[in-house]
């Protein structure tokens, strides 16, 4: 039985693809398992929602652009993480390894060049991260979900594949939607979502300017592990959640309008469910930019609007939501135009394809 590997893992955007590929490849008849670190949110999100793979742990560093005498121990880190790699390689024999990136991949993609195991790695965001920037050397492949990242990378080794968005993303029931919020079926409906972390200061512009808002919405606020607010646990039209799995798609079945961070593959999901979007990305003091490009990028194809997280205040945020609500049918009818490129089976059947001639 032919063998994929897959790895990639420190955020959710760097495991949801993965998420989406695994169940394609058992179901295209390929035996997979996955390489993540020992206690990353990848480890938590395989082996909650995938149990029957299985799941390498090993030794991962950060890698840092900027210097710091952390990037001395880590460098051992990631020596140990390939030994590791090459271990766990060697033992299983895959034919594939597919990289969605993040640091815990480089030592795993490093590990198979040296065992000459094909790898394909892939990046979610309009420029390329660090991790997949050093990937690459040792690649056969880079696909990328934005158009434009194209013109970062080596022509002959990248090719643009677009988002891949969920299976079950446009399952979700309205009816259980509302049962979960209580909600009126007559009143639009704002979700609120800070990141798989949480933003204390987009949580906080929003309970403090509850009244402005709930003049247009009802409002679904998913705050981020930790950050409840119980002094607003009855409040009317308003609902919080720290994190919600399984009934994502339940809510947002009842969205009329998204307040998020910018990571590629959640702004893609919402518009693939032609959700205007007002797009907080994360600055500078806490990223390398992605969701910055990302936004300004998706405003500029009329999708939605940004604020940047420094200049967010009540002002700003009433000012662009009510322009999100000025322009909607315009919004909806850009996002309509958009054509997703690769199916989960499609994208999967090229990589094989990709990794083996």
């Amino acid at each position: 039985m032919t063998k994929i590997a897959f790895t990639g893992g420190g955020t959710v955007g760097h495991v949801s693809v993965n998420l989406s590929l695994i169940p394609t490849a058992i179901e295209e008849g390929y035996d997979a398992f996955y390489i993540g670190s020992k206690n990353g949110i990848e480890r938590e999100m395989i082996e909650s929602q995938l149990p029957s793979i299985k799941y390498h742990a090993i030794s991962s560093g950060k890698l840092r652009r900027y210097i710091s005498w952390d990037n001395i121990k880590d460098i051992f880190k990631v020596l140990k993480g390939i030994l590791d790699a090459r271990r766990i390689l060697k033992k299983e024999k895959p034919d594939i390894l597919f990289s969605k990136g993040g640091f815990v991949s480089v030592p795993v993609v490093i590990a198979a060049r040296t065992l000459k195991i094909p790898t394909i790695i892939h990046e979610s965001d309009l420029t390329p991260g660090l991790a997949n920037k050093i990937s690459l050397k040792f690649a056969k492949k880079i696909y990328t979900t934005f158009e434009d990242t194209l013109k970062y990378l080596p022509q002959d080794k990248a090719d643009f594949v677009g988002a891949t968005v969920r299976e079950d993303l446009k399952t979700g029931d309205k009816h259980r939607g509302y049962q979960l919020t209580a909600f009126n079926q007559n009143k639009k409906v704002l979700l609120v979502m800070g990141g798989s972390l949480g933003s204390k200061k987009l949580n906080s512009i929003i309970r403090e300017n509850l009244a402005s808002l709930q003049k247009n919405y009802q409002i679904i606020h998913l705050t981020g592990k930790g950050l409840l607010d119980d002094s607003y646990k009855n409040h009317p039209d308003y609902v919080q959640f720290e994190f919600v799995k399984d009934d994502l798609t339940d809510l947002l079945a009842i969205t009329d309008t998204v307040i998020s961070r910018a990571g590629s593959n959640a702004i893609y999901e919402f518009l693939a469910l032609r959700l205007p979007m007002l797009l907080i990305p994360l600055g500078l003091d806490q990223s390398r930019g992605d969701q910055i490009d990302n936004a300004k990028y998706f405003e500029s194809k009329g999708f939605g609007k940004t604020i940047p997280e420094d200049t967010l205040t009540e002002n700003a945020l009433i000012t662009e939501l009510n322009a999100i609500e000025t322009n909607r049918d315009t919004i909806i009818k850009q996002m309509d135009a958009y054509k997703e490129s690769y199916t989960r089976q499609d994208l999967f059947q090229k990589i094989v394809k990709d990794a083996l001639n």
